[in-house]
C-alpha cells in the first residue's frame, strides 16, 4: 500500500512496509561535550539539533513495527580493521585508538563509541558496527536489508556530509531508494550540511530525495491508517 511522502526534488510514493529507518552514528563521541568531536574543536551543540527530530521519527517507526537500524563508526580494539593511513592523520592526541575522555577514540566497546541515551536501540533493533564512513562498507547491512525485502531507506544522523552522504551514495549504487531527513541530519559545519543535502537531491535526485521528520511521520501515519485491522484475537499468522 504505497503512500505519498512530500520530498525534494519531487514527492514520491513509498511502501512503508518495505522501508527502513537508518540512524547513522548518533554516538556519544560525536554528540556529547568531552567526546572526540569536541576534542577536534567542534561545537557539538550543532549536532544536538538532530536528536529530537530523529526521536520523533523513531517513535513513529517503532509504533508501526517499521525496521529500525542503528549504525556506529568504530574499530576493533586491536585496530586491525583500521587502515594505517586513516589512523595516522591529525594530532596524535586525537587519533583513532588514542585515549580520550570517553575511552579510546572510535574503538568498539568504549563508552564514547556507544549511542546516546536519547536514541538508544531497543532489543531486536539491529546495530551495524562499521569501520568506515559508509554503512555498507565491510558490513552485512545490504544482506540484512535484502533479506527483509527493503526498498526504501529513511536516512538520518551525523554528519550530513560525511557518513550520511556516503551511506546514501552506497545505497543508491545498490539499488535502494533513499530519503534524507533534513532536520534529522546535522553537521559541525552548517554550510556542509546544506551542501550535503543539495548534492543528494540535485539533478532530479541523483542520489535520492530530501524530506524532513514531520513529512516522514505523516507518511508512516498514513500507512498505519490504511493497514488492514485484524479482528480481536487474530494476528497475522496465528491466534492471539
Amino acid at each position: 500500500m504505497p503512500v505519498r511522502i512530500e520530498a525534494e526534488p519531487y514527492p514520491l510514493q513509498i511502501d512503508v512496509s518495505r522501508s527502513a529507518l537508518v540512524i547513522i552514528d548518533m554516538q556519544r563521541d560525536f554528540l556529547e561535550p568531552g567526546g572526540f568531536g569536541a576534542a577536534l574543536g567542534n561545537d557539538v551543540s550543532l549536532l544536538k539539533a538532530a536528536v529530537e527530530p530523529i526521536r520523533n521519527v523513531l517513535n513513529a517507526a517503532r509504533e508501526t513495527g517499521m525496521l529500525v537500524i542503528h549504525t556506529r563508526e568504530g574499530h576493533r580494539p586491536d585496530l586491525a580493521d583500521a587502515p594505517p593511513l586513516k589512523v595516522d592523520r591529525g594530532d596524535p592526541k586525537t587519533r583513532i585508538g588514542a585515549p580520550g575522555p570517553m575511552g579510546r577514540i572510535l574503538v568498539r566497546g568504549e563508552p564514547g563509541h556507544d549511542i546516546i541515551p536519547e536514541l538508544y536501540p531497543l532489543a531486536g533493533e539491529p546495530i551495524i558496527d562499521k569501520p568506515g564512513k559508509g554503512a555498507f562498507y565491510q558490513t552485512d547491512l545490504e544482506l540484512m536489508l535484502k533479506n527483509r525485502g527493503i526498498e526504501t531507506l529513511l536516512v538520518c544522523g551525523v554528519t550530513t556530509e560525511v557518513c550520511v552522504n556516503t551511506t546514501i551514495r552506497e545505497a543508491n549504487d545498490r539499488g535502494f531508494r533513499c530519503i534524507a531527513l533534513s532536520d534529522g541530519c546535522a553537521s559541525y559545519f552548517p554550510d556542509f550540511h546544506a551542501a550535503g543535502l543539495a548534492m543528494i537531491k540535485a539533478q532530479g535526485g541523483i542520489f535520492g530525495w530530501v524530506s524532513d521528520s514531520q513529512k516522514a511521520i505523516a507518511a508512516i501515519a498514513a500507512h498505519a491508517a490504511r493497514a488492514p485491522k485484524m479482528p480481536f484475537g487474530i494476528i497475522e499468522g496465528g491466534v492471539r
